[in-house]
């Protein structure tokens, strides 16, 4: 008879997460950013971002591909630019000093931006986005991923999924939240698919051979393929300049694998772009964009994008999170370690 699922509540989560990434050799600060990171995915329906990711992260942590004491070093290297070495640790910890030093230049600057390098894997990118619309400013985020996506035309893999994430501050509602990636779906889905043994969709990924394969594993050794086929892959290399070129993170092709803890740290990149909306020369942002937004939700048929995740945490604080047994099987005994 097979375990049922469990239901936890967010603090729950983070708490088991972080006992077992401590277990692992993660300091209790990073080990509290990541735990934070992923329960928050996982509620928003992010299950490839979310408590899947805890049996790779320790099994990184105890062998050195990530450095889970690490603390981020963030340099104000002009009025508007951040530069932030994430010391080869976890991306999440980096993450929040960097939006904790735009919040602090945007105001004195009106844009600014933070370049991210040695990094790891940067989870949901849209929750990142969204921390910096909660304080009234614009943001777009991108961050290179290692290779899973072949150039249009091209059968070997060279970019990664390479999300990108925009979020813009609304009055009286939750931030508006867009949060993509340029894969036709995140590679994390295809990861939790395989973790779960479930197939995936045609569509999704193309085997080692460069045919459609429902088989995850079969996906996971091939090439994901690009969201709009060669604007996706266009938009891809954009992507790989801003979080890789530009920081001087590794190239996607360069970057070892986040799924594994063989090898050396991946090093790759992010981007963060925040704008403050008083400071362009065109007045009145908020009643602007509510009045994009309700043309949009006017017309029949359409919500606004990244509206489902206000749902599922209602549902989470009300009911708390259905998390799959297996995975909690696994997390607690990595806690127990």
């Amino acid at each position: 008879m097979s375990t049922p699922d469990r239901r936890v509540t967010r603090a729950e989560g983070e708490a088991l997460i972080r006992r077992a990434l401590m277990a692992s050799g993660v300091s209790p600060g990073n080990a509290g950013s990541v735990a934070r990171a992923l329960v928050a995915a996982e509620i928003d329906g992010q299950g490839g971002h979310g408590f899947a990711r805890v049996a790779a992260y320790a099994a990184q942590a105890r062998s050195g591909k990530v450095a889970g004491a690490a603390e981020p070093v963030l340099v104000r290297e002009r009025p508007a630019l951040l530069c932030v070495d994430a010391q080869d640790g976890f991306a999440f910890p980096a993450i929040d000093a960097a939006i904790d030093g735009l919040v602090d230049t945007v105001p004195e600057t009106g844009l600014a931006a933070a370049a991210i390098r040695r990094s790891h894997h940067a989870g949901q990118l849209g929750a990142h986005v969204e921390r910096l619309a909660e304080r009234g400013l614009v943001a777009l985020m991108v961050a290179n991923t290692p290779k899973a996506m072949a150039p249009w035309g091209g059968a070997a893999a060279l970019f990664g999924t390479n999300p990108i994430a925009f979020a813009a501050p609304r009055d009286g509602a939750a931030p508006l939240v867009i949060d993509l990636s340029l894969s036709r779906v995140a590679r994390g889905k295809v990861m939790a698919a395989a973790k779960a043994g479930r197939s995936i969709p045609e569509g999704w990924a193309l085997d080692a051979a460069g045919r459609p394969t429902t088989d995850p594993q079969a996906a996971l050794a091939g090439t994901m393929i690009p969201a709009g086929d060669a604007k996706g892959a266009a938009l891809a290399l954009v992507v790989e300049i801003l979080a890789a070129t530009l920081t001087g993170a590794r190239h996607s092709d360069e970057a070892s694998s986040f799924f594994d803890a063989e090898g050396p740290p991946p090093g790759v990149g992010q981007m963060i772009l925040a704008f403050g909306t008083g400071h362009l020369p065109a007045p009145g942002f908020a009643v602007r964009i509510e009045r994009l937004l309700a043309t949009i939700e006017g017309q029949e048929g359409t919500r606004l994008p990244g509206t489902r995740r206000l749902a599922a945490r209602a549902a989470a604080d009300r009911d708390g999170l259905l998390v799959p047994a297996r995975l909690m099987d696994e997390i607690e005994a990595l806690a127990r370690e």
